[in-house]
């Protein structure tokens, strides 16, 4: 079993920035694939971004450019770097994990693990 707690959420205006963290515990890591998914309101969730254990990183079309991911495997901690925030970026945004990973796919079916999620609003 793997827990993930995402923090970082909060409220910006419209060209603002945020840093989300997600602090992973539980099993240890598996050549896991990590990965950030966002659900507007009303909305379906969406994978937004995703990496491979090695580091490899993909990302949807709506973020490209503007948000990072990246991990630190000795603190068991993913993060997502947000710049540009739209108001269309407004969500509940969570983290998601899976093992025995090479190749990230940005779906709900294909991780395991989700956290709770934070909340982010955008303001224009």
């Amino acid at each position: 079993q793997v827990q993930l707690v995402e923090s970082g959420g909060g409220s910006v205006q419209a060209g603002g920035s945020l840093m989300l963290s997600c602090a992973r515990s539980g099993d240890s890591l598996k050549r896991d694939c990590m990965g950030w998914f966002r659900q507007a309101q009303g909305k379906e969730r969406e994978g937004i971004a995703g990496i491979t254990f090695d580091g490899r990183t993909t990302y949807a079309d709506s973020v490209n450019g503007r948000f990072t991911i990246s991990k630190d495997d000795d603190n068991n901690t993913l993060y997502l770097r947000m710049n540009n925030l739209q108001p269309e970026d407004s969500g509940m945004y969570y983290c998601a994990a899976r093992h025995w990973c090479s190749v990230v796919q940005l779906t709900v079916p294909y991780f395991a693990y989700f956290g709770r999620g934070t909340q982010v609003s955008v303001s224009s």
